[in-house]
């Protein structure tokens, strides 16, 4: 199994292309899309889309969580 994650702006249309890599042997393979909505692509610099899920725990709140079920 190979992940592959693009950004792609899909149109008006809704009909998108992808061109899969090299180590993608031809032949019968399971493809699963998964949307994720982003901002505006032109105002995003490429290496924030890295960072676009939201965060879910706050690292100080967690560490403060864990500290007192040590000290009971």
């Amino acid at each position: 199994m190979e992940t592959i994650r693009q950004v792609v702006t899909v149109p008006s249309d809704r009909k998108i292309e992808l061109t899969l890599p090299e180590t993608v042997e031809p032949g019968l393979v399971e493809i699963v899309i998964v949307l994720q909505p982003l901002p505006n692509s032109q105002s995003l610099p490429r290496k924030s889309l890295f960072g676009f899920l939201p965060k879910r725990i706050d690292p100080m709140e967690f560490q403060g969580q864990m500290r007192d079920e040590w000290n009971r």
